[in-house]
């Protein structure tokens, strides 16, 4: 199915590696022209190599987006150096602390930095530009701890807000023809990744979690997130607005690594 965004420009905040990576090399398969942003410059410059090499206009920018003024920068230089911004997909995120009797306040700010503050920042910047070129379609990627609560409130709660986020400014920019969405991925495996480690570090406990919590028995990878991603993006999906999709599975919950982890 040809989705439509050959010569499309996309910005993928945390493109360098993980869902973001994958859903950038995705877009640049469908022939967007792509920018991403991460904190490691050697990550960032090795991804838009990749980018490019199939074929389409791609820039790097290191950026810590929990930082002022760091995702601003990143969308000016991406819509300078790509000439516009057709696509967002607001993919950084995490969490600072653990359980809710040792969290802090700082906890809490930097985890709300790192998801919704993100994710609004970058929609703020990016949105003139859509509008510019006649509209625009966006998706932050949340989590399906979102609205199935489990340990780590500050995440969960974070990602909560993002869902929200999405489905309000559908309705708020709807009048510039920029439609808003999130795609809440389950419990995701890739090179370098805390399952990755967590694999690799305790091999008998991930093999039960993946196939007791899993109905085929694994977990996501990175490709699978990105492909609905893509497909959400593109005017394939023209009347999905303000929607949360899950993509997890049928993942029971959400929370068994952290119940690990916080032990």
């Amino acid at each position: 199915m040809d989705l439509g965004l050959k010569g499309k420009v996309a910005l993928v905040t945390g493109g360098s590696r993980g869902i973001g990576r994958a859903t950038a090399l995705t877009l640049a398969a469908e022939g967007c022209d792509v920018a991403i942003c991460g904190r490691g410059t050697d990550n960032v410059e090795k991804a838009v190599d990749e980018l490019k090499a199939l074929g389409v206009r791609a820039c790097g920018v290191a950026a810590d987006v929990t930082a002022p003024g760091e995702v601003e920068r990143f969308v000016d230089e991406s819509i300078s150096a790509l000439g516009g911004a057709d696509l967002l997909v607001a993919n950084v995120g995490g969490t600072s602390g653990k359980t809710f009797r040792t969290l802090t306040v700082s906890d809490w700010i930097k985890t709300f930095e790192m998801n919704l503050f993100h994710a609004v920042r970058a929609i703020h910047a990016v949105a003139p530009s859509m509008e510019q070129r006649g509209g625009g379609s966006i998706v932050t990627i949340a989590s399906i701890s979102g609205w199935r609560p489990g340990p780590r409130s500050q995440y969960g709660t974070a990602k909560a807000a993002e869902i929200f986020l999405s489905g309000s400014l559908a309705w708020e920019l709807a009048p510039q023809r920029i439609r808003v969405n999130t795609v809440s991925p389950g419990s995701t495996i890739f090179p370098g990744g805390g399952w990755e480690r967590f694999r690799e570090q305790q091999p008998d406990v991930f093999g039960e979690f993946e196939q007791n919590e899993f109905p085929w028995g694994r977990l996501a990878t990175a490709e699978e997130i990105a492909n609905v991603v893509t497909f959400v993006l593109s005017e394939r999906a023209s009347w999905i607005n303000g929607a949360n999709i899950p993509v997890d599975g049928g993942q029971g919950r959400p929370d068994v690594f952290f119940r690990l982890h916080d032990a």
